[in-house]
């Protein structure tokens, strides 16, 4: 075991922490310190696991992998599948009834609100989920569905239902 090797990848993983505690409270007014955020919010426990079981899923742990996300969607209400990809700085506000599809590509800088999903329109085993890229805001209950992108800098409103590339 390198001694350094894992010293950093534990700097790393505070860093991470640290860093998504600070996105939450510039994100949502509504927590007024780094301890609030931490023990009260739904969607950083999930993008957390969720970064946990990813590893899993990439390194062919599928069975496990999706037991985690299953176990993370009973205790968050936040469903994210491991073969989902989302970039840093994602955000979920308040969280319940999020779903993330396996297929799901998102950038840098999203957040998203309850209720949203992001699914797909058919059973095929290629990409059949959307790609969200970088800086787009999701509104609540929001859905968006296919092999469709959002591009960069959008907003999507709240109750809306988007099948075609925006």
């Amino acid at each position: 075991m390198d001694f350094q090797s894992e010293k950093s990848k534990l700097y790393l993983l505070v860093k991470m922490i640290i860093s998504d505690l600070n996105n939450a409270l510039k994100k949502d007014p509504a927590y007024e310190n780094i301890l609030e955020a931490l023990l009260t919010s739904p969607g950083l426990h999930a993008i957390w696991s969720y970064r946990f079981y990813r590893k899993l899923y990439l390194r062919n742990h599928r069975i496990l992998s999706l037991l985690l996300s299953y176990l993370t969607r009973f205790f968050t209400g936040i469903e994210i599948h491991p073969g989902a990809a989302i970039g840093n700085s994602f955000y979920i506000d308040h969280g319940m009834g999020v779903v993330i599809g396996g297929t799901t590509i998102i950038g840098k800088n999203v957040t998203i609100y309850q209720g949203v999903t992001l699914g797909s329109k058919g059973f095929s085993k290629i990409k059949r989920h959307p790609t969200i890229e970088d800086n787009v805001v999701i509104g609540a209950h929001a859905i968006i569905l296919g092999d469709i992108t959002i591009s960069a800098n959008q907003i999507v409103k709240a109750n809306s239902l988007v099948t075609r590339d925006m």
